[in-house]
């Protein structure tokens, strides 16, 4: 029987927080990761400015924006295998950092997902009302704000209703985004071979040809902009002790994620060149009035009355990440209240649903409130926002590289399997985000960077680093409180805190069926 919403979790119970066990295989966890980096829409709010930045090398910015997330995903997997617990960052950085660092991380996390729900919450209104009559509703800001926080409050509902449910729709909303894929690809390809292709450009290898990339401000730029499309893989994780099998399920989840990722976004880029071409007019990807949409730009071209195809596919897209976006945050606050650094009623779980209940409405709340808030002070505001999110995925994907280099510093040279996988890889993957951290936190308090200015510099600039400055208050003031202090006191957490999930696959299947 799980914890009611009111009663404290019991920390030695075999199957953890009161979170509902043994729900997803491989599969379900891998449709979760692919749903959470919400696909299309990635490649239809980046693909036009990766170009811009780097002309015919956005295949190869996408592949180089895959090493870091394989090898932090590596880092992923090891500290799965050794801590399958819901709190990823915040738990791994605490064990390995101590409560401060893993405190950061754990807000990092919260501050990427609530950044990224406004933003999917107004795409999703924006190509709702596309699709209704002669489309003029989505340039109304007061109905595409209203659909877009109905939007939040559905997924933030669905989210608290249970992984089953979530898993079942995810599924289905996954397959639709892959078959519009698959549509766009096959139609891009049919019309380049035929010669009906706008921009027609011929495949070259030169494309994926890293030493043709001149500008090191426009690369970096670029592939900021690739992380964030990859950005979400990691919610697998987030839904460990929810898998039949936490400690290997979640990690292979996450590495097939980034892979099956990888593939589809060169391959769409790549049929993009081929039939739009990079040129500065019509359906170019060089026409910066296509680099917001691309998809949008050139829908009734590429497949005429069925253009409206890929409009749903955004759509779907859009929603489809809302939901799985709120898992993370919601099980990263749940497991930071389990360990005394939240207060208590956010370890609340449902004692039908097996969700973290309190925590999934609060984030709901909080990102309905920051939307509607950005979306009444400036639109300019909201987008700088989204801009500014590479700094919060970046944060958080170093701690947990550097956690795990930390964490198994005693193991490194047991095996050249420990070398490799727990040390090596995950330390270059935290190199290389923390000089994506540093370098796009220098190029956005430029002036020019983004599409406001605040207290006479970047606006995306304040937006980020005041975003992750806001968690240090946070922290503090959390840390005067009487309950917080065997966190910070490194307590209720530390290095020997044991494991909060059974260590057998098959005490999952007997918890689900009350025999534990």
């Amino acid at each position: 029987m799980a914890s009611s919403p009111t009663t404290p979790i019991d920390m030695s119970r075999p199957n953890g927080k009161g979170l509902a066990v043994g729900t997803l295989g491989l599969w379900g966890s891998t449709v979760i990761g692919l749903a959470s980096t919400a696909p299309v829409y990635s490649l239809v709010a980046t693909l036009g400015f990766v170009v811009l930045a780097v002309g015919a090398q956005a295949p190869i910015v996408f592949v180089i924006a895959f090493v870091p997330m394989l090898f932090i995903a590596f880092a992923y997997r090891e500290l799965n295998n050794d801590v399958p617990d819901c709190g990823t960052t915040f738990t791994w950085g605490t064990k390995a950092f101590g409560p401060w660092v893993g405190w950061m991380g754990g807000w990092g996390v919260a501050v990427a997902g609530m950044v990224v729900l406004a933003n999917l919450a107004q795409i999703a209104g924006i190509y709702f009302w596309s699709l209704i009559g002669d489309g003029s509703l989505s340039e109304n800001a007061v109905v595409v704000t209203a659909t877009g926080v109905v939007f939040i409050a559905a997924m933030t509902w669905v989210s608290w209703r249970g992984v089953e449910i979530g898993e079942r729709i995810q599924n289905i909303l996954l397959g639709i985004q892959y078959v519009a894929l698959a549509i766009f690809v096959i139609a891009a390809m049919w019309q380049y071979f035929s010669g009906d292709a706008p921009g027609a450009t011929a495949f070259d290898w030169s494309w994926f040809n890293p030493f043709a990339l001149t500008d090191w401000h426009s690369f970096v730029e670029a592939t900021l902009l690739a992380l964030f499309i990859y950005w979400g893989w990691d919610t697998c994780l987030a839904l460990n002790e929810e898998t039949k099998d936490p400690k290997r399920i979640p990690g292979r989840a996450a590495l097939l994620t980034t892979i099956i990722l990888l593939i589809t976004y060169v391959g769409v880029t790549v049929a993009a060149m081929m039939y739009a071409g990079l040129g500065d007019s019509g359906s170019g990807l060089g026409n910066e009035a296509n680099a917001d949409d691309f998809f949008l730009a050139i829908k009734d071209g590429l497949l005429g009355p069925f253009g409206w195809v890929l409009v749903v596919a955004v759509l779907i897209s859009a929603v489809s990440s809302t939901q799985t976006t709120i898992l993370p945050t919601a099980r990263g606050t749940l497991a930071m209240a389990a360990y005394k650094a939240l207060p208590r009623k956010f370890a609340s779980v449902h004692p039908q649903y097996k969700t973290p209940s309190f925590s999934t409405l609060v984030m709901g709340i909080v990102a309905i409130v920051y939307y509607v808030g950005m979306s009444l002070i400036s639109d300019s505001l909201l987008q700088d926002s989204v801009l500014s999110l590479g700094l919060a995925i970046a944060f958080y994907y170093a701690i947990t590289g550097f956690a795990c280099v930390w964490y198994f510093r005693r193991d490194l040279f047991k095996s050249a399997r420990d070398f490799f996988y727990k040390g090596l890889l995950p330390l270059l993957g935290a190199l290389m985000l923390t000089y994506a951290f540093v370098q796009s936190a220098i190029d956005m308090y430029d002036v020019d960077y983004g599409y406001t200015v605040l207290l006479g510099i970047g606006g995306t600039f304040v937006l980020g680093i005041g975003a992750l400055a806001f968690g240090v208050v946070l922290m503090l003031i959390w840390w005067m409180f009487p309950r917080a202090k065997p966190f910070f006191r490194g307590e209720s957490l530390n290095r020997e805190t044991p494991v909060l999930v059974p260590e057998d696959p098959s005490e999952f299947v007997r918890s689900v069926d009350g025999g534990v």
